[in-house]
């Protein structure tokens, strides 16, 4: 794997999970131009790369995931830069979302701002039990940029979604799971083995069916796709597999399935 200035890359090689740790400590991860380039480009050479089977975002230290966006950067924008940030955050947030190597995001402690919008990209969150999420940016004038006005509708809800981008409100880790926002709590100590356990669980699966369960459900919320059709698509698509020839004589041998993703 490369190394990236602002980016920390572990694989396991007997898992092929990959975790990625957003480095900047005494920036509270928060989120630059390059850490967000960074995260692009790291995410796709882990699509790219057939040992990486599933990946881990978190956050370094005990205080942030990621505690917002670098505001100093964005202080002197004008309109025309202002949507170019906007454009390259939400391209690398897509590239998470429709990744069909499922992502899981370790939420260590504040998700503000663009930590908020790069958590909700993910496929799933967990969230240690002093986490918080928000959407601060009208504090500054501002509103999300990388898609959190669009996911954290679909998460939460239309009238929970506008009231948190209006107010600006954190909540912590309890309510967001309340509110489906995290998928699970667990303690601090806990958090990054039970993102290894859930995915592992994950991985136990056929691979080509997990991808396709992404896209299927990213298809919902999709205005130029129709969902139910790619639904129908991709159940037919896995008839040609051998992933289901391996999962169905398995099943019909009583034994575990020894899945390859083809």
């Amino acid at each position: 794997m490369a190394s990236y200035e602002n980016l920390l890359l572990a694989l396991d090689s007997a898992t092929g999970i990959l975790t990625i740790t957003l480095n900047r400590p005494i920036k509270l991860n928060a989120l630059n131009a390059a850490t967000i380039e960074e995260i692009r480009q790291s995410f796709q050479e882990a699509l790219d790369d057939a040992a990486v089977r599933g990946i881990i975002l978190t956050g370094s230290g005990e205080k942030a995931f990621v505690a917002g966006a670098d505001i100093a950067e964005l202080a002197d924008l004008n309109e025309i830069a202002g949507r170019r940030v906007a454009e390259r955050g939400q391209e690398a947030f897509c590239m998470i979302e429709e990744s069909t190597k499922p992502v899981i995001a370790a939420v260590n402690g504040f998700a503000l701002g663009g930590g908020c919008e790069l958590a909700m990209a993910c496929h799933l969150r967990v969230a240690s039990e002093n986490a918080r999420f928000g959407q601060p940016e009208v504090n500054l004038g501002l509103i999300p940029g990388y898609g959190g006005t669009q996911r954290l509708t679909q998460l939460v809800g239309k009238a929970k979604a506008l009231e948190l981008m209006m107010t600006g409100d954190q909540i912590k880790a309890d309510e967001a799971h309340r509110l489906g926002l995290a998928n699970h709590v667990v303690p601090a100590a806990e958090l990054l083995p039970f993102c290894e356990q859930l995915l592992k669980r994950i991985l136990s699966k056929a691979p080509l069916a997990i991808g396709m369960v992404i896209d299927c459900v990213n298809a919902y919320y999709d205005e130029e796709k129709h969902g139910y059709q790619t639904e129908a698509n991709s159940f037919s698509r896995c008839f040609g597999s051998e992933d289901f020839r391996e999962g169905t004589q398995a099943f019909l041998e009583k034994r575990p399935a020894a899945f390859k993703g083809a």
